[in-house]
């Protein structure tokens, strides 16, 4: 890691850390092992073509991941309590001062399932029209009853902002998402926000992070000295109260749309919906000296995340 680079690194590894409000209802994935200083950035697309590319002079190859245990989000009526969460991404920093991302194959964000507090009943019932009514009466059964939340990806992330990761209080970039609610009831395809019309998460910096910097070597092991350097950001809390929620779509093939809005108070305006993630912990990962890499520097840093795979 030059020097000279630090502080656009430490802005962009801000930056992501917002990210990771996002996580708060994802579905978690099975990830690769990695031996020490590498082990948060498991899923790391270090063999993505455009990170493989990076010189380490006009393009800069790094990796971030991000998580926390603890976090709330609201929606209209609802509010959730999240569990684990985990974002990764590859970053590839440019002289000329911009800045692309890369996600894994498996995408950008995993977290554990998020149940709606209630179940079904709490999103439908009670009800005066019939055709609820017939489905209330039958969830006696836990099965039947329980609906999870999985926040997906519904776009790229966009409108980022490199000043506002030094900041709080000003959004970092836009990121598109639709939450997944499943229930045998409400079917596969029971969504809040689509593609087409998706909930737009403008996460920003809530208090700033601790920071701390780790050498390692190649392989993961701690060495003062080592070719790799990780910029850890702790105690950061993060989040989005101005965002505005759409109605559901597909639930129950359509049929059940209204009644999951009417109890859920959805649509709903900006202003009455917000994302929190509790005491993030993000980690910011490059050659330590990428222009002493030059002009391999992606591919020297896919060769040392391998070498650390246990």
């Amino acid at each position: 890691m030059r020097p000279v680079s630090r502080r656009t690194r430490t802005g962009a590894l801000a930056a992501f850390t917002a990210l990771s409000a996002l996580l708060s209802t994802g579905s978690a994935t099975a990830a690769t092992q990695l031996n020490g200083d590498w082990a948060p950035f498991d899923r790391c697309p270090v063999d993505a073509p455009a990170m493989l590319a990076a010189d380490g002079i006009d393009a800069i190859a790094t990796c971030i991941a991000s998580g926390s245990v603890t976090g709330s989000i609201t929606l209209g009526k609802s509010h959730v309590t999240t569990g684990t969460t985990d974002l990764q991404l590859g970053v590839i920093q440019r002289s000329d001062g911009t800045t692309s991302l890369v996600a894994p194959p498996e995408g950008a964000l995993t977290a554990d399932p998020a149940e709606i507090p209630g179940g079904l009943l709490g999103l439908m019932c009670p009800s005066g029209i019939p055709l609820v009514s017939v489905i209330c009466r039958q969830l006696t059964d836990n099965d039947l009853n329980r609906v999870t939340a999985t926040i997906e990806p519904a776009g790229a992330p966009r409108d980022f902002n490199m000043s506002a990761a030094f900041s709080t209080g000003e959004p970092i970039l836009t990121i598109p998402v639709r939450i997944h609610l499943k229930n045998p009831f409400l079917g596969d395809k029971c969504y809040i926000g689509t593609t087409a019309d998706p909930v737009l998460l403008k996460p920003q910096n809530l208090n700033a992070p601790s920071i701390s910097l780790q050498r390692f070597a190649a392989d993961g092991t701690r060495d003062d000295a080592g070719e790799m350097g990780r910029y850890t950001f702790a105690g950061a809390d993060q989040g989005d109260a101005a965002f505005a929620v759409p109605g559901a779509s597909g639930c129950g093939a359509g049929l059940l749309d209204w009644a999951v809005n009417l109890k859920t108070g959805l649509p709903s305006a900006a202003g009455k919906n917000s994302v929190t993630l509790d005491d993030t912990s993000t980690y910011f990962g490059s050659p330590y000296d990428p222009a002493g890499l030059a002009p391999h520097e992606g591919r020297k840093l896919s060769e040392f995340w391998h070498s650390a795979r246990q």
